[in-house]
């Protein structure tokens, strides 16, 4: 089977879609198949990174392509980085012959649709891996006016990718259903979370104390935000929470990755002189399990809006590292699914935006545990979300064979969410 592969990240990039589009492409690559990608020849979070135009790595034939790199400041500016790429994009493609199977993810937006189109010039299967949703959540977000010109077009274009796609993948059941509420077949929709990297990511003792040696860390007890800073997480609440416990040497919130709003956290802490909050870049991927384990309590955050809309596949490494979790979103939601199904054992505390009393509670309810010496938690659930577990069936979804749909979290009847130690 020939496939290609579309998105503008990939290896070696470290964002999230990059590190999951570059596990399918090696597990098509290995059950024999012949795989090409087009991503970007420059770094997601840092454009000023530069990759070759043209590589075989590990038997995939990468073909990067070049756009601009106005920065992300404005929306305008964001745009033309990715109209850009596109029309690039839209270039390449057309030098390209028939490919069995083309698979599209959602960066940047409407890449799926040259993907659906592309299969329709050329023929062979079109699969839709819908990493978020657009215009859905620039609209959730403040970027777009629902019913504006632009809204409409984005939502035409989206609305064609998903009707000419041969199978789409979801990311939790709560996307599924925002998906075929736009008049998509449910059987057309299959859900497959992003996997944990458990091929690499695991808890590492010895990486951990060289990660909190090297970052001045030693002695006092981390909270982590690490991964994408985006509106789509907004962080006040964390934020104010920081503030509120800005006496306390011992607490230590350190923000890892990058993002629009990775900014604001800086200018948050300058504001208001809070020297335990400090900020640090995307961890290498061979850096990953040490940078996770460093943390003694991670957290994990929703917009109120955005269920549905985006996934935070953080939470799948979280639990591989056996670390509790502290949660701050609206809990009828995948990630209040996941903290329902763990018990005292394995803690996750929930809180609501806004509620900053609350996370304060939590994290000095760890800081207590911590202190106790408690062991890090192992969550058998983890397993369900293992690469080894859903990697297969993305490849056996990709060959023909839908794969059984098995639920992997269990709905809560009443939107309760009752789990760890939340109360």
């Amino acid at each position: 089977m020939n496939v290609l592969l579309l998105n503008q990240c990939f290896y070696p990039d470290v964002m999230a879609t990059a590190q999951q589009l570059t596990d399918l492409a090696l597990g098509l690559s290995e059950a024999g198949h012949t795989v090409t990608v087009i991503a970007s020849d420059r770094g997601y979070d840092d454009p000023s990174q530069r990759f070759p135009p043209r590589e075989t790595w590990r038997g995939i034939n990468i073909i990067r392509i070049p756009s601009l790199a106005l920065g992300k400041k404005s929306r305008l500016r964001r745009s033309i980085n990715f109209g850009t790429f596109l029309i690039n994009c839209s270039w390449q493609l057309l030098r390209l012959k028939r490919f069995d199977v083309v698979v599209a993810l959602t960066s940047p937006p409407l890449i799926s649709y040259l993907g659906s189109l592309f299969v329709r010039l050329r023929g062979g299967k079109f699969f839709f891996w819908v990493m978020d949703l657009n215009p859905d959540e620039a609209i959730a977000a403040g970027w777009l006016k629902e019913n504006s010109l632009p809204a409409k077009l984005f939502a035409a274009l989206l609305k064609s990718s998903l009707a000419h796609a041969d199978g789409i993948i979801a990311l939790d059941h709560f996307m599924k259903s925002r998906i075929v509420a736009k008049g998509v077949p449910s059987e057309l929709v299959t859900v497959l979370p992003p996997w944990a990297h458990d091929d690499r990511v695991n808890f590492d003792h010895e990486g951990r104390e060289v990660f909190r040696r090297e970052h001045g860390l030693k002695d006092v007890f981390v909270v982590m935000y690490a991964g994408n800073h985006s509106p789509c997480h907004p962080l006040h609440t964390l934020m104010e929470a920081a503030r509120e416990l800005s006496t306390r040497k011992d607490i230590v919130f350190l923000f890892v990755g990058g993002g629009s709003e990775q900014e604001k956290v800086r200018q948050f802490a300058a504001q208001h002189e809070l020297e335990t909050v400090r900020c640090l870049p995307y961890q290498s991927a061979a850096n990953l399990s040490a940078s996770l384990s460093a943390a003694d309590l991670h957290t994990v955050v929703m917009g109120e809006e955005f269920v549905g809309i985006v996934h935070p596949c953080k939470l799948y490494n979280i639990l591989r590292v056996g670390c509790p979790f502290l949660y701050i979103g609206p809990t009828e939601s995948h990630v209040g699914e996941i903290a329902a199904q763990l018990d005292s054992s394995r803690p996750a505390y929930l809180a609501t935006h806004g509620n900053a009393s609350l996370v304060v509670q939590h994290i000095l309810k760890a800081l207590a545990d911590w202190r106790e010496g408690k062991p890090r938690p192992v969550a058998e659930i983890a397993s369900s979300f293992s690469r080894q577990a859903l990697l297969p069936r993305m490849i056996s979804l990709l060959e023909s064979e839908k794969p059984e749909e098995a639920p992997l979290t269990k709905p809560v009847a009443d939107g309760r969410i009752l789990a760890g130690r939340s109360s």
